[in-house]
């Protein structure tokens, strides 16, 4: 099994010491570089090309939104690095400010490893991982200004698209889902992983997986993120 390469930016020694422990802990993963600094970052990955870069905002030189930005703008067909936004930063501002950039996923930095490690493996397979409280963030700045929702980019695959059919996201029938697919829908808006939606809900991950893409073709939804705001949109979910 190939492992996912993953190179981080961070400028705090420790911190960046202590995620690099912290993933080479799975055997699926290899840290192939490190920078403290945006300039150093921006060289290595285009050098290195790796699956994924977890960037810091704060960092010394330019914050990690601009340099997610320099990294998608000029990164071309053969550069795929996805972005994995690592910050103490949850205000709406920063927030929005990275999905624009091109971000694919945001993450805070007190998350658990369990859910870094969910969130590195959901990135890497092509969906966007956004904790709860900024998927919250996203879907409020989206219904203060539908005009402008096709700005506000969740990942390559999924976006809050003006093109799409107003109706489509906000008028969802709740009878589409049954009472478990809105309990799992329920808990993937949470942030849940499969595993913990299998444990909560006394069921097998296989079992999950099945509800999770039934969710996914009742929506025409292309992936967790973009179900889990279109629940939140039409009051699906709370």
């Amino acid at each position: 099994m190939s492992r996912i390469r993953i190179a981080l930016i961070e400028d705090h020694d420790l911190t960046r010491v202590g995620i690099r422990t912290a993933l080479l802990q799975k055997e699926e993963i290899e840290v192939v570089g490190e920078a403290a600094n945006a300039a150093e970052g921006l060289k290595m990955l285009k050098t290195l090309q790796p699956d994924i870069a977890i960037v810091d905002i704060g960092l010394p030189d330019k914050d990690g939104i601009e340099l997610t930005r320099e990294l998608k703008s000029t990164s071309g067909a053969e550069l795929r690095t996805k972005v994995l936004i690592l910050t103490l930063r949850d205000n709406k501002e920063a927030v929005l400010a990275a999905f624009a950039a091109g971000a694919d996923s945001y993450c805070m930095k007190d998350i658990k490893f369990d859910n870094l490690l969910e969130a590195v493996r959901v990135t890497y397979n092509g969906n966007a991982w956004i904790d709860p409280a900024i998927a919250r963030i996203v879907l409020q700045q989206a219904q203060q200004n539908p005009a402008k929702q096709d700005t506000v980019s969740l990942n390559t695959k999924s976006h809050i698209n003006n093109s799409e059919s107003g109706e489509t996201q906000e008028h969802i029938d709740p009878y589409i889902l049954t009472e478990r697919e809105l309990e799992v829908l329920q808990l993937i808006v949470e942030g849940c992983s499969n595993a913990v939606i299998a444990e909560r809900l006394y069921i097998t991950v296989g079992t999950v997986k099945t509800h999770v893409r039934n969710i996914l073709n009742k929506l025409c939804a292309d992936d967790r993120t973009q179900a889990a705001v279109r629940a939140l949109r039409s009051g699906l979910v709370g």
